[in-house]
Formats: C-alpha cells, sequence, structure tokens
C-alpha cells in the first residue's frame, strides 16, 4: 500500500503513512510552518494521496467534515497552530453537532517552548473539550514520534465508535521531524453495539400494541445496507418515516411511507401528527432541539408519546428523554435487526400512513410568488440534473426552499445527497460542495444565501484549482440575513438594525475565480440560465436577485411584521 522503508523515517513522513493505511486518499488544510515535515510526507506520496490547500482554515474544516459525512470515514484536515486553529473550531463544531466523524491534525510550538504564550501557542485540551458539551470527543498530543501510529490510530477508532464524530491530535513541530521505526497501525474497524433479543422484543411488543406509530430517522454512522434495511422495516410494518433535521437523505423522499423532514420549518400538519402519535421510534437522532421544535413536539423530559430511542452513543440516551425503551445500537446493527421483526397479521395504522404521505405531497405544492418563484427554481434543478446530485447548503431561510421542494434519494441509492449543518454554520455549502465536487464524480449543487455566501465564498478559488467540475453555486440574494431579519420583524416589528447586506456583483467575482456566471431576475429567466451553466463544462454560478420581502417557503416579511404588530398591539 506504502513505499515504507525498514530505515528510520521522518515522523511527519510516518504520519502520511499511516492515513494511507486508514485508506485516506484526500486530504484538506492550509499549509503552515508548524507542519512542514507533514507537507514533505504528501509530497513524498503524492501519487497516492492528494493535499487541497484551501483558502481559509474554516473552509478546509467544513471541507474535511463533508468528507466524513460523504465516506463514512474520518475527513481529515490539517491546520496550523493559534488562528488555524481557531479558524478551523468552526467545522469541527460543526462535525460534532452533526455526528460526523472527522480528525483535526493541529500543528503545535516545539516542546522545548511550550507553557511559555510562544508564538500562536494554545492549550488544545482546554480549548477543544472533550466533553459531550465541548467540541471534540478526544483531544490527544503526540509528544512521543515513536508513539505517533498509535495515536493515529486510536483517533480513527474514537472518531468512528460509538456516536461518531471529531477527534482532534496535536502535533509539536520538533516532534514531526524526529526520525521513527515504528510501524503504521491496521486500518480502524470500530466496535458495533448491537440489539440485545430483550430489547427488540420489547420493541416489537410495544410497536405492535400501538395505533399512531412514527419513526424519526436521522443521526451519523448510517451505511447503504442500514438504509436498505430501514425501508424493508417500514414497509413491512407499513410505518410513515419522517427525517430528523437535515438527514433527509436517509430515506426515499419519493417513497409512499415518507412523511417529511421533521426539522426547522416543518411542515405544520406533520408537527401536529408528531405530537398525535402514541409511538415515537427514534432511530439514530439525538432529538436535539431543532428536531423536537424546541423541545416541543416531544416534551421534556418526558414525553406524553411513548418514545423508543435507538442510538449508537450510550451517552446520549436519556440525557434528555426519559424513554419507555433506550437501546445502545449502531445504525449497521439496528437497523437489520428491525427489518427481521415479524409485522403483525393486522396493521390498524395503514390510513395514518398514507395520510401522513399525502400531507407531504400537499406540502409540495407551493404558492406561486413573482417575478422569481424560488420553488420553481428547485423542480428545475430537479428536472435539469441527474437522480444522485448532491445537495449543498448552509444556514439560513433560503435553505427552507431545498429541504421543502427538493425530494432526497436514500443512501442506498446513490450515497450521500444532502450536505448540510444541523449546526446552523453559515458558509458550510460553499467548502462541503467544493469538497464533494473534488471527491466523487457526480452533480453537485450548492444553494446559498447572500450572506452564507460571502462567508467562504473564497474557496471557489480551490474548485477552479484543483479541476472541479460538476458544479453548480446559486447564489440567493436578497440583501439580508434573512434569518435575522426574519425574527427582528417577529419580536420588534419594523426596528431592523444590522440585517442589511452591501453585496458585489456576484456574478462578476464568480467570474473573476474563473467559474460561468449567470444572472436570473425572473422565473422565466431560470431556466435558460441553468441549461447555461449546466452545458458550461466548467464550475459555474447563478445569481438569483430577490426582493428582500422574501423571507420563507411560507411567509413574506410583510406578513411576518403584520402578525407581529397585531399580536403586540401595534396596530396594522
Amino acid at each position: 500500500m506504502t513505499r515504507q522503508a525498514t530505515s528510520p523515517r521522518l515522523a511527519g513522513h510516518k504520519l502520511v503513512e499511516a492515513l494511507l493505511a486508514q485508506g485516506v486518499d484526500t486530504a484538506f488544510g492550509v499549509p503552515g510552518e508548524s507542519f512542514l515535515a507533514v507537507l514533505d510526507g504528501f509530497h513524498e506520496y503524492a501519487d497516492q494521496i492528494r493535499f487541497i490547500a484551501c483558502r481559509q482554515e474554516g473552509g478546509a474544516a467544513f471541507m474535511a467534515e463533508a468528507q466524513g459525512k460523504l465516506t463514512g470515514r474520518p475527513g481529515i484536515c490539517f491546520v496550523t497552530r493559534g488562528p488555524g486553529a481557531t479558524n478551523a473550531s468552526i467545522g469541527l463544531h460543526t462535525a460534532f453537532q452533526d455526528s460526523t466523524p472527522m480528525i483535526l491534525f493541529i500543528g503545535q510550538v516545539a516542546s522545548d517552548q511550550r507553557d511559555r504564550e510562544a508564538f500562536q501557542e494554545v492549550d488544545y485540551r482546554q480549548m477543544f473539550g472533550p466533553g459531550t458539551l465541548g467540541m471534540a470527543k478526544w483531544v490527544g498530543e503526540v509528544h512521543d514520534a515513536e508513539r505517533l501510529p498509535e495515536y493515529v490510530a486510536r483517533a480513527f477508532h474514537t472518531a468512528m465508535q460509538g456516536r461518531p464524530g471529531p477527534v482532534v491530535l496535536v502535533l509539536p513541530e520538533d516532534m514531526l521531524t524526529q526520525p521513527i521505526t515504528a510501524p503504521v497501525v491496521a486500518p480502524a474497524r470500530p466496535a458495533e453495539a448491537a440489539p440485545t433479543p430483550a430489547a427488540l422484543a420489547e420493541l416489537r411488543m410495544r410497536l405492535a400494541a400501538a395505533k399512531k406509530p412514527l419513526v424519526i430517522a436521522g443521526g451519523g454512522g448510517w451505511t447503504s445496507e442500514a438504509t436498505t434495511a430501514l425501508q424493508a422495516f417500514a414497509e413491512a410494518w407499513c410505518l410513515p418515516v419522517g427525517c430528523a433535521f437535515r438527514f433527509q437523505d436517509l430515506f426515499d423522499n419519493a417513497h409512499p411511507n415518507y412523511a417529511g423532514d421533521v426539522g426547522i420549518g416543518i411542515n405544520p400538519k406533520l408537527a401536529a401528527r408528531v405530537k398525535e402519535a402514541d409511538l415515537i421510534l427514534a432511530i439514530g437522532p439525538r432529538l436535539g432541539e431543532m428536531t423536537t421544535g424546541g423541545y416541543t413536539l416531544l416534551q421534556a423530559p418526558r414525553p406524553a408519546q411513548q418514545l423508543i430511542h435507538i442510538h449508537a452513543g450510550a451517552e446520549e440516551l436519556g440525557r434528555v428523554y426519559t424513554a419507555e425503551l433506550l437501546i445502545n445500537a449502531s445504525m449497521s446493527q439496528a437497523a437489520p435487526e428491525l427489518a427481521l421483526l415479524a409485522p403483525p397479521a393486522a396493521i390498524p395504522w395503514r390510513d395514518w400512513t398514507a395520510a401522513a404521505n399525502a400531507d407531504y405531497q400537499v406540502n409540495l405544492v407551493p404558492t406561486p410568488v413573482a417575478p422569481l418563484d424560488m420553488a420553481e427554481v428547485i423542480h428545475l434543478l430537479d428536472a435539469k440534473l441527474p437522480e444522485g446530485t448532491i445537495f449543498t447548503n448552509g444556514a439560513g431561510n433560503y435553505s427552507g426552499w431545498l429541504h421543502r421542494f427538493h425530494r432526497y434519494t436514500a443512501l442506498h441509492r446513490f450515497g450521500k445527497t444532502q450536505l448540510a449543518p444541523t449546526s446552523g454554520a453559515m458558509g458550510y455549502g460553499v467548502p462541503a460542495a467544493v469538497a464533494a465536487a473534488l471527491l466523487q464524480d457526480r452533480w453537485v449543487v450548492n444553494i446559498a444565501g447572500d450572506g452564507d455566501f460571502l462567508m467562504t465564498g473564497q474557496e471557489l478559488a480551490t474548485a477552479t484549482g484543483y479541476g472541479a467540475k460538476k458544479l453548480l453555486v446559486v447564489v440567493v440574494d436578497n440583501g439580508t440575513y434573512g434569518t435575522i431579519r426574519m425574527h427582528q420583524e417577529r419580536e420588534y416589528p419594523g426596528r431592523v438594525l444590522g440585517s442589511d447586506l452591501f453585496n458585489p456583483d456576484f456574478a462578476q467575482l464568480a467570474e473573476a475565480f474563473g467559474f460561468a456566471a449567470f444572472k436570473a431576475d425572473t422565473t422565466e429567466q431560470i431556466g435558460p440560465a441553468l441549461d447555461a451553466a449546466i452545458e458550461a463544462g466548467r464550475p459555474a454560478l447563478l445569481h438569483l436577485r430577490l426582493s428582500s420581502d422574501v423571507s420563507t417557503s411560507r411567509a413574506t416579511l410583510t406578513a411576518i411584521r403584520e402578525a407581529a404588530s397585531q399580536r403586540l398591539g401595534q396596530g396594522g
């Protein structure tokens, strides 16, 4: 696999060999003088592994997080000490909240300069955790170069076992330049927890006795085999399935059992259905604030509904919700076991499941908006691009149109098709799209708000620099931080401050990065612009210009302001 020599090797080179042994073929980062020996190792093995040099550490970390989502194994990011690590922390936090395996390697000051507040020195164990309220599952620092392969192997295991998540490995500069002979460690195979026969028997008993059950699928650690099993289980038991916030590609959105996404901007009828259910079977999600509607769809700590919660992390079970049944199991083990459960002879909730899907279908019908209809943008993207296209987004109201109107395909059909931050991190979508375009030969579409795009828009240079092709960025420009403006109008109607944006010409900016660029101001212009973007033969950007009154897929700012004014007694 690698050109390992029996003679001593620089630890920096040995680190790259360890990555190769784990099956890594791409790493993202911003180069720094604190890990020059590792960069030289990437040069040594350039025919086996790519180092993608990004334009800002936050973008690099987002790319590694997207890599973790796409591959199911840790995404790899390298940054330098101090400012580099601080910039990368946003991607680390995203990986933590999204349960994504990732390893952040940080160059550190030399050992003989520690604890002097040397140039850019930070204590990363204090900075990043670890802990369930921290930013990393584990933070390690390698002081003995001979143990470097051991630390790398532990990092991979920790990132993937239980609830997947990010790990930080700190690399003192002088350690990386030491010659070592320690062999690399075999690829990590994480331990997987399986449900017990007793737990499965109780689950079957409770589910068979239900009248209005509902499945909510989400979280990390899903495989193609697991989502195939989830679908088989749902079909055998005729269960309605909702997907947790930004995990919509775990279940085929075109399936007759699909009930919709349980997240921000939830279909009001689905929200009511969650509350009306007599049993919630949560397979994989943390049941965090976004999926539970601020802990109102399921009341904490004791929901009105029966709750069966299956999760890979034992520390997550019972953390917020008391349940009738808690099952500590990995998705790769739990879903196949569920698929083997024999359904009852009579299933009394068939009409309930059909009604849930009918509500979802009605929610797909938009209210036409002029002059530019965002729902039609999503419909045209779906019509013109192939199945299996990867869609990415960051944070903002604009993502509501994508989540509501796009129908994601299931993981077992084409792999991941949704890359979106449950952490709500602005700026995620562009780097995630660049990473996806460089890692896979599929079309990738990023939907970005104008505020969201300029957080990390410089990574367009990374896309063109490393030869991305099937990449389309759609910038939704309404001249405002839309989510914040919406909340301002709800809480302090008419009193707007700080949410206006002063934007460049996004098309001209994209052209400066080597992108093909197009504009649309009306619905009629979207189709031809998309055709030209798809046929450009290089990455493309479509700049959509909307009124600032366009706020969500359900309401305008004017309507939100008027409703708030009446609620607060301020008149119309």
